[in-house]
């Protein structure tokens, strides 16, 4: 089987990172939150250091909420029956972006709690 040319795999990438804008209500608000770090950045001027940990946290979080749901995608698309094994699959990758959420603000409020006062 003959691969794609690269420039279509950046195509089918961004198609999933559109698709998941689009229809995940939980991405949004992740996406609306680094916004709103973002511009906080900008106005209290983080160091480069800091930029570079609220980056590296950005695309984890923002990654991991793409890995659940591509894996909650395929558990719906295997069984339409609620069954153990498919509710701890999705209910843990649910979990693994909780966490990273959890410790990217935690991170969060390290850097800018200390900057507003």
């Amino acid at each position: 089987m003959k691969k794609s040319p690269l420039y279509k795999s950046f195509g089918y990438a961004f198609q999933g990172i559109w698709a998941c804008i689009r229809r995940e209500r939980n991405i949004k608000i992740h996406l609306t939150i680094m916004s709103l770090v973002i511009i906080s950045g900008c106005i209290l001027r983080i160091s480069i250091t800091e930029w570079l940990i609220c980056l590296i946290l950005f695309a984890q979080v923002l990654s991991l909420e793409i890995v659940n749901t591509a894996i909650e995608a395929c558990v719906d698309l295997v069984s339409e029956e609620r069954r153990p094994l498919a509710k701890l699959a999705k209910d843990a990758a649910a979990g693994a972006v909780l966490i990273s959420a959890i410790f990217a603000a935690i991170i969060g409020l390290l850097i800018f709690v200390p900057k507003v006062f």
